[in-house]
C-alpha cells in the first residue's frame, strides 16, 4: 500500500499534542481538514479546544514545522478556524478513552 503525502501529513500531525490534555491534535479532533495540492502546497485547517487558548501560537507554528518537514511538502499553510467550536464529540474514540470519557 502506498504512502500518501497525506498520510504523512496525518502522522506528522498525530505527533503534536495539546500541551494541557495528553492526546495528540489529530485524536482531539482539532484538525477539520487536509488539502494537498499541487506542487507540495498542504492546506491545514485546524482549531482549539478553547479560542482563548494561550499556547495558540506554539501549536500552530509546531504543525507547520511538522508538517513543513515532510519530504516533498513545499508550503505548510497552517489556518485556525473555531467554525464550528471544537467539541469533546469530535474526538476519536481511542482518545475519548485515553481521557476516561467511555
Amino acid at each position: 500500500m502506498e504512502i500518501t503525502m497525506r498520510d504523512q501529513v496525518e502522522e506528522a500531525l498525530r505527533t503534536v499534542y495539546d500541551p494541557e490534555i495528553p492526546v495528540n491534535i489529530f485524536d482531539l479532533g482539532l484538525v477539520y481538514q487536509i488539502e494537498v495540492k499541487d506542487e507540495g502546497k498542504v492546506l491545514v485547517i485546524m482549531t482549539l479546544t478553547a479560542p482563548g487558548c494561550p499556547v495558540a501560537g506554539s501549536i500552530m507554528e509546531e504543525v507547520s514545522q511538522k508538517v513543513s518537514a515532510i519530504p516533498g511538502v513545499t508550503d505548510a499553510d497552517v489556518r485556525l478556524t473555531f467554525d464550528p467550536p471544537w467539541t469533546k464529540d469530535m474526538m476519536s474514540e481511542e482518545a475519548k478513552l485515553e481521557l476516561g470519557f467511555l
